[in-house]
């Protein structure tokens, strides 16, 4: 394998700018984390960061790093990357979270990565530098992460509705009070599990091809994992507060019992697409969800305007990041 000759400092800037993205990461998905917690007025927002922003660093404990060898071996042709390729991947995916944290719309960071990556090595080598398996299994999760939020989200509510069906209104308060701090506890480890990991596999694919990491091995280094969960968690712990009543509120009203099961449903998703290696979008997963638990109340308590919208920036979000990290692999090769 051909060993890829940079300046330390290249390697530092780019890991730094890697990790930027993470932490980027974490300030704008911090919403889907605690939008219902908050929106239900369970916990003010500086708890419910601080509690998001502890479970996605202790998801480490918890998840193997199958999403991390997606991202950095299953994406694009190892064989292509250089400082230039990872250089306009993060660029596109930093510079796209930023339009879209700006303007409160909850589109995928976990996309815009991918756009990222496919834009800058269609720039470089081409469509034939792309890997179609790995690619067509993030895509079709595109579909499936918020039809699986939907399918956990709306099933939930009914047992749910069907357990309690004989209780107060009141006393269903109470107790979903209490456990929905269990159900946003887990939905953020499922967030820190999945959207960490994306990032350790960027600075993996990058340590693979310049000598310090082999692309044998089954784990990356601990530092990396260490650093990607760290800067996840304190992204979080910022958060992203534009998007909080767009997911909280504007898609449909949620009370405890709601967001309890929103967020359990999404949780399970994260849990299942973690466990299988594949690099979802928590936005897309949350949302399914919350509509999900919107429908299963009745269909016209979803405001479809607002859904379809936030689906309309899903789409566009790849091929946008991967022109914006094509036009950053030129410009890095003209000042690299």
């Amino acid at each position: 394998m051909h060993i890829l000759q940079i300046s330390i400092y290249v390697l530092v800037l780019l890991i730094a700018i890697a990790l930027l993205f993470d932490f980027l990461n974490g300030f704008h998905d911090a919403a889907n984390a605690i939008a219902t917690v908050v929106s239900t007025g369970v916990l003010k927002p500086q708890t419910a960061v601080a509690m998001a922003a502890f479970f996605n660093v202790v998801a480490f404990f918890f998840f193997p790093s199958k999403v991390a060898a997606m991202v950095g071996k299953g994406m694009i042709d190892p064989a292509i990357i250089d400082q230039y390729v990872i250089f306009g991947a993060l660029t596109g995916a930093v510079v796209w979270n930023f339009i879209t944290w700006y303007f409160g719309i909850p589109s995928s960071s976990s996309h815009a990565l991918i756009g990222g990556l496919v834009g800058s090595a269609v720039a470089k080598s081409g469509v034939a530098s792309l890997v179609a398996k790995g690619l067509l299994m993030t895509v079709a999760f595109i579909v499936l992460s918020p039809l699986l939020g939907f399918i956990f989200g709306s099933l939930m509510m009914l047992l749910v509705s069907w357990i309690f069906v004989r209780s107060t209104p009141r006393k269903v308060d109470k107790w979903f009070r209490r456990l929905q701090l269990a159900s946003a506890s887990m939905y953020s480890l499922g967030h820190g599990g999945n959207d960490a990991q994306k990032t350790m596999g960027i600075i993996w694919m990058l340590l693979i091809a310049t000598g310090y990491a082999h692309a044998t091995d089954a784990n990356p280094p601990t530092w990396v994992a260490m650093s990607c969960y760290t800067a996840i968690g304190c992204g979080t712990l910022f958060g992203g507060w534009r998007i909080v009543k767009t997911m909280g509120q504007r898609i449909t009203k949620l009370k405890p019992v709601g967001g309890f099961c929103a967020e359990t449903g999404g949780a399970i998703t994260l849990f299942v697409a973690t466990a299988l290696g594949v690099p979802v979008s928590t936005t897309h997963t949350i949302t399914g969800a919350i509509v999900g638990v919107g429908a299963a109340h009745r269909l016209s308590a979803v405001r479809w305007g607002v859904a379809s919208n936030i689906i309309w920036a899903w789409i566009f979000t790849i091929p946008a990041s991967a022109f914006v990290s094509a036009v950053a692999w030129w410009v890095g090769k003209q000042i690299m």
